[in-house]
């Protein structure tokens, strides 16, 4: 986890000065606190959400006291969090506990980056970070594939033999999926891509045709005709939330899990992703399709289309070329398949 933190928080290390951003339109709460004691289990979003109608827009009004926080880029539980109401402005107080003294000098401090207050809920995200999510067809035909196995086994596991095609040269490690359902855009029902059942990782022990390989993890029993992939690096979510620049009009395609309801810190694809503009980081407006009211009376019926609801938001924290997924971090109601994505 250390390590998906602290690239988090210096990538965003320019938000956090000791100088006043530029005024923005975020708005305070009716009920904003002057101040909250950081506790550990705390996020960023969570933080702001005591002070701020839109606690996405933190980026916006936090402002660092360098002379009291004890390394500029990190929040830690215990340190206080002060509103100066005029901006508004968030800023970070000394800590709880500390000591003081009338005669400054230097001084040297630790802190374990574990400790540090993470913008979003990592623990949630992580797993979505680190395995293929989605294969489009072209991936599909250009992956590896699991021929046989060591002594003809149905089901294979962790320290097993498998024998694979098309492992190309220079890839030692290898992610092992099976193409589970397929993602259909609600409107149109065109499938824009597969959603990735991860199995486990394997890793090459000789190539040739086919190579040889060994399982190195399993998640789920692995059989011939599994496909692989590169094992791709770590993705990490290093992006402090922002609205999109330009418009977005998507759909939430399918909730992880297969459920056709969800709620707040659940995962939903997006049927959007990078040819739509759509980045890391990108917060969205979650809108519900109220439908059409028919009003009867003497003279007849009139249909009247009933404008959208705005019920939520989420954060996109992986993209894919026309898949996204985001995290639903507020919500009204329950978030459903078909369900409007736009920007807030």
């Amino acid at each position: 986890m250390a390590r998906i933190i602290f690239p988090l928080l210096v990538g965003i290390a320019t938000l956090f000065t000791g100088t006043a951003v530029a005024q923005s339109g975020a708005t305070l709460r009716s009920d904003a606190p002057d101040s909250h004691t950081v506790v550990k289990g705390d996020t960023l979003w969570d933080i702001s959400g005591r002070f701020l109608k839109e606690p996405w827009r933190w980026p916006e009004v936090w402002r660092m006291n360098r002379d009291q926080i004890r390394n500029p880029h990190l929040i830690y539980p215990g340190q206080v969090i002060f509103l100066d109401r005029s901006g508004p402005w968030l800023s970070v107080g000394r800590r709880i506990g500390g000591t003081r003294s009338d005669k400054l000098q230097p001084q040297v401090y630790t802190e374990s980056l574990e400790n540090a207050i993470p913008s979003i809920p990592l623990q949630v995200i992580e797993p979505f970070l680190t395995q293929p999510l989605v294969v489009d067809q072209a991936r599909i035909e250009g992956a590896a594939t699991i021929v046989a196995t060591e002594t003809s086994r149905v089901l294979m596991g962790s320290g097993d033999t498998v024998f694979a095609k098309n492992v190309r040269e220079g890839t030692e490690v290898w992610q092992i999926l099976r193409p589970a359902r397929p993602l259909r855009d609600p409107v149109t029902q065109e499938v824009v891509a597969f959603e990735a059942n991860h199995l486990g990782t394997a890793r090459v022990t000789e190539h040739g045709t086919p190579a040889t390989l060994e399982i190195v993890s399993a998640v789920e029993e692995i059989e011939v005709g599994d496909l692989m992939v590169p094992s791709e690096r770590p993705s990490v979510f290093a992006y402090a939330p922002h609205a999109p620049e330009r418009e977005v009009d998507g759909r939430v395609m399918s909730i992880y899990r297969g459920v056709t309801e969800t709620g707040r810190l659940h995962v939903v694809a997006l049927s959007i992703g990078e040819r739509d503009g759509l980045e890391r980081g990108h917060v969205l407006a979650l809108h519900r399709n109220r439908g059409v009211a028919v009003y009867k009376d003497d003279e007849g019926k009139e249909s009247f289309a009933l404008p959208d609801k705005r019920y939520g938001v989420g954060i996109v924290f992986r993209v894919f070329d026309r898949v996204a997924y985001a995290l639903v971090m507020e919500t009204d109601g329950p978030v459903a398949v078909g369900d409007m994505v736009r920007k807030p």
